[in-house]
Order: C-alpha cells, then sequence, then structure tokens
C-alpha cells in the first residue's frame, strides 16, 4: 500500500458477464472509498477465453506482475465454454492464479440475506451464515493438466501434503476465532472421507494437532457425504467448514444454492501474502450484454476484498467499509430488490443504483 493510504487493486474483469458485474463493485468500492476516506487506485488489465483467443494465453505476462506488485485482485468470471485449450479443458486464469500465488485458502461464505428466497424450509426464521473452507491447490486439481489417459482407463493422482494443510487449518481455525469475536459461534468442522482414504485421514490427523493449538475453537469431523445431506437439512447448524479441493468446489456450490444461488455467493482465494477476490458465478455467455446480470456476488466479493486489506495493514476502517457494503446490500433486498434470476424484474442497473443509493 503507498504512502497516501490509496489501496492498489489488480482488476480483471473477465468474460461474459465479468465486466458487467466488475463495472458496478468498482463503483460501490469509490463510494464507501469517499465516505471512509479509503483511496483506490484501480488498474485493468486482461485476463480469460477471449485473451486466449486473441495471444493464445490466458494471461499475459504483464498481468501477472501486475497482480504481483497490487495490494489485492479482483477478478470477473472467467471463461467460456465454448473456448478450450487442445486438451479439452477451459481457460481458467482463476485456477492458474490460485497455484501461481500459492493462495491455499479458498474462502467461500454463504449468508442469506434478507427476503432473498432459499429452497431450505425454516431458513428464513432461522438464517444460514456459514464459510466453507476449501484448499486450492491440492487435492484431486493438483493432478490438472497431468493426468494420464489411455485407451482403456483414465487417471487423476490427488495430493495432499503437510505443509499446506498445516497452512490451512491454522487459517481456519483463524476465521472461526475472529468470527466468534464478531458474535458468531466459532465453530469448524473438518469435512473428508477419512473412512476410505488413506489421504484423508492424513489430512483428519492434521487438523487434530493443529486443533490442540486454538482451545477456545469448538470443533467437529464430518464425512463428506454425510456433511452433505446434513447441508440441505439444517444449514444453521453449520458455522466454518475446511476440506480439501474437490469436496470443497462441490459443497460450495450446495451452499450458495441455500442462499439464493451463484448470483448472491461471493469468494476469496487466499494465500500468505496474496489474494483474489470474485463471484463464485460463471461467465453466463447466454445473458451478456443484456443488463440481467447480478452484480451482488460481485459486490460482497469486494467487501470481502476490504476485510482481507484490513487484516492484513491493520486499517479498521477498511473492514468497517466492508461491513457498509454487507449492510446496503442488505438494506436494497429487505427493501424488495428482486433479480431476474428470481423472477424479479431488476438487473444490473437497478441492483447496482440501489446498493449505491443504500450507501
Amino acid at each position: 500500500m503507498s504512502a497516501n493510504n490509496a489501496f492498489h487493486i489488480a482488476v480483471l474483469a473477465g468474460d461474459g458477464i465479468g465486466p458487467e458485474v466488475m463495472a458496478p463493485a468498482l463503483e460501490v468500492l469509490r463510494k464507501v472509498g469517499e465516505k471512509s476516506g479509503l483511496g483506490f487506485r484501480f488498474t485493468e488489465a486482461p485476463a480469460g477465453a477471449n485473451h486466449y483467443l486473441a495471444t493464445g494465453k490466458s494471461m499475459p505476462d504483464s498481468t501477472i506482475k501486475l497482480c504481483e506488485e497490487a495490494d489485492a485482485i479482483l477478478l470477473g468470471a472467467c471463461g467460456l465454454p465454448s473456448v478450450r485449450y487442445p486438451d479439452n479443458t477451459e481457460i481458467a486464469p482463476q485456477i492458474e492464479l490460485r497455484f501461481i500465488f500459492d493462495l491455499y485458502a479458498g474462502v467461500r461464505p454463504a449468508r442469506l440475506i434478507p427476503r432473498v428466497p432459499s429452497p431450505i424450509v425454516g431458513a428464513d426464521q432461522r438464517g444460514i451464515d456459514l464459510v466453507v473452507i476449501r484448499e486450492s491447490t491440492e487435492g484431486l486439481f493438483a493432478s490438472m493438466g497431468k493426468g494420464v489417459v489411455t485407451h482403456e482407463d483414465a487417471r487423476e493422482t490427488m495430493v495432499i501434503t503437510r505443509k499446506t494443510s498445516e497452512r490451512l487449518f491454522e487459517f481456519s481455525f483463524r476465521l472461526a476465532e475472529r468470527r466468534k469475536a464478531r458474535g458468531k459461534p466459532g465453530a469448524l468442522t473438518c469435512v473428508d472421507k477419512a473412512n476410505v482414504f488413506k489421504a484423508f485421514a492424513f489430512f483428519r490427523g492434521i487438523f487434530d494437532e493443529i486443533e490442540k493449538n486454538h482451545p477456545d475453537v469448538k470443533t467437529d469431523r464430518l464425512y463428506v457425504d454425510a456433511c452433505s445431506a446434513m447441508l440441505v437439512k439444517r444449514p444453521w447448524d453449520f458455522d466454518v467448514m475446511v476440506m480439501e479441493n474437490m469436496f470443497g468446489d462441490i459443497v460450495s456450490d450446495i451452499t450458495a444454492s441455500l442462499i439464493g444461488g451463484l448470483g448472491m455467493a461471493p469468494s476469496a482465494d487466499i494465500g500468505d501474502k496474496y489474494a483474489v477476490f470474485q463471484p463464485c458465478h460463471g461467465t453466463a455467455p447466454d445473458i451478456m450484454g443484456q443488463g440481467k446480470a447480478n452484480p451482488t456476488g460481485m459486490i460482497l466479493s469486494a467487501a470481502m476484498m476490504l476485510d482481507w486489506l484490513a487484516d492484513k495493514h491493520g486499517i479498521e476502517s477498511a473492514a468497517e467499509a466492508g461491513e457498509t457494503i454487507e449492510r446496503a446490500v442488505d438494506q436494497v433486498y429487505a427493501g424488495g430488490i428482486k433479480p431476474m434470476e428470481f423472477g424479479g424484474g431488476n438487473g444490473t442497473a437497478d441492483i447496482t443504483k440501489a446498493v449505491l443509493g443504500a450507501l
């Protein structure tokens, strides 16, 4: 961060509706910055399927250098179903950045906002407020691009290391402690399949070791199948959950569906030094350019970025600004804003205008 307290943010708008939801998030950050005395310097850079089509690379070296130099990285949705690498996998800078910057903690909050429909009976009274922490550099994804395919079979290898698992669990316990200090339960559940796979038994064993350093956090251990069943019955029983990469990929989509869908879901990929913030939804090329995209997940991802910057730099006003954004979003939904994916008539411009007004 520069001497004048201006945060330098790398902005990678991406593909499809990525640029359409990024613009509102930047407007919200500028508005909350004016009110809180925070400064922002946004530098835009290319990444994604369209850049791959033009150059043969998902990101130029200049984008990676910008991300390395910036205080944080805001990423829109990237990739297009019709654009693929020669091995038929999609263009995914969001995954590549995790490996480049060792972003081992994928943070996927799921909080039910007032008047947002949930498929879970009773959720409107009981509430949903949980966080999935997905290890983001190992697990089954460690095999990305390295799998072996023959005419007879295909093989991918799952990798779980002590170094990454220890950092992941320390991060998860600290998050549970921070949530407890803010009035949340402060409980942490390790989700695995330790009854079947040695790798997950190893994973759980490290969790047990790290637990000893955090006696104030209530802990639990669940197999992923049981956890999934419980989530769609009583999601309010969960606070923070930590799990392997592929399990987290699946479970975080389940939890997003409980709070209105991927359009409502923010996320972050965080390492020891760097962090990327992006909505959980995809590029939605079917609604691109029609003004229908819901910017809420992107706006809430920007709020997550402010909280991370506050913790990293010790600037409490940044955390307060993030909370201000969340309250503004709650206010506009409680006031009747209804995105098109919920059968409403409010598109990108309506939601953006309402949030800016609430600020």
